[in-house]
């Protein structure tokens, strides 16, 4: 099971597409007393991973002293991060903390398209050179891409580019329009790209020794299986929000995942590990009682539909049938 805390709003960067509409810190953000609470939480949960995300967690005073602690109680810490403030000596204090990896942002091979994207035209390069101090470092990485309708014919290019780099995985976000991201919405693939972009990919991991995630593309489990593409062994369901995964915000809110705005409950007023156990967020989703065609799909145990873009595209209702799926839209013409 995995869990993602972004562990402040603070960023360095102004992405176009931030689903948390990062920038400056929140004042009401988990002190460190709390966020050791929330730890202590996660471990009796039951949890394995622990993502230390943001805005950008590397911004947080007491990230090492945190991520030493979940490592303490038997969480394996990783981080997202847009990989522009890991200096040789930040990445030399994160091994020691215990940091079993560090997922990279990378969203274009051309500098100037991912800096106008990021927001900062210094963010290529520094990115680049915190891959390298990682792996000088025998710090573990993997890349991060936001999968858009500008950058979708570099998508395979990024991946190789990944393995080149020495990077243990490529995991690909495609697009929900949630933060900043509802202002670029028209930058997201149509159903049919987003199908045949799926299929490009699957067929791509057939050729490269890392595991590829598409993130927020469930339909990638049924595309793979379609095609006869064996994935990583981890990769068994495509939506995992609020199954085995689930997120807490800033502030301590704890959500399906980074794309879902209903709230489970606040770790403010109870502890994770009862919000986890007992919400009734969490109960509905795990009825996997979907409406629409998801309900009749013969790939629901692998897929589930992207829970979050149900609920963006149906007023709400997260167990709604996936509008960006085409094979349910094929069965809804049927």
């Amino acid at each position: 099971m995995i869990v993602s805390w972004m562990t402040t709003n603070k960023c360095n960067l102004h992405c176009k597409h931030c689903y948390q509409n990062a920038g400056e810190s929140r004042a009401e953000e988990l002190t460190t007393a709390e966020a050791r609470e929330l730890i202590d939480g996660i471990a009796r949960a039951g949890f394995r991973i622990m993502i230390f995300s943001g805005g950008e967690a590397l911004l947080r005073p007491d990230i090492l002293e945190l991520v030493s602690y979940a490592s303490s109680k038997g969480l394996r810490p990783v981080f997202g991060t847009n990989g522009t403030l890991l200096t040789p000596e930040i990445v030399r204090a994160l091994k020691a903390s215990g940091a079993a990896a560090m997922g990279i942002s990378l969203d274009s091979l051309d500098r100037d398209k991912h800096n106008a994207f990021r927001g900062d035209e210094t963010a290529f390069d520094r990115t680049l050179q915190g891959m390298e101090n990682c792996r000088e470092a025998g710090l573990p990485f993997q890349l991060h891409t936001t999968v858009m309708d500008w950058n979708r014919d570099e998508i395979c290019d990024v991946i190789d580019f990944a393995v080149e780099k020495g990077a243990m995985a490529a995991y690909l976000f495609f697009l929900i329009p949630v933060g900043r991201g509802v202002f670029i919405e028209d930058s997201a693939l149509e159903v049919q790209a987003y199908e045949e972009l799926l299929q490009r990919i699957m067929m791509k991991q057939k050729e490269i020794p890392i595991p590829i995630k598409p993130t927020c593309a469930p339909q990638f489990t049924r595309v793979a299986k379609q095609l006869g593409v064996t994935l990583d062994r981890r990769f068994t369901r495509g939506c995992l929000a609020g199954l085995t995964y689930c997120i807490v915000s800033p502030v301590g809110m704890v959500r399906p995942c980074a794309y879902m705005t209903e709230e489970a409950g606040s770790i403010r007023e109870k502890p994770f590990d009862e919000i986890w156990k007992n919400s009734e967020l969490f109960a509905s989703l795990r009825t996997r009682n979907y409406g629409g065609y998801c309900s009749a799909c013969g790939y629901q145990d692998i897929c589930g539909g992207c829970r979050a873009r149900a609920a963006y595209y149906h007023n709400g209702d997260y167990m709604a049938a996936d509008s960006y799926c085409a094979y349910g839209l094929q069965m809804q013409e049927a």
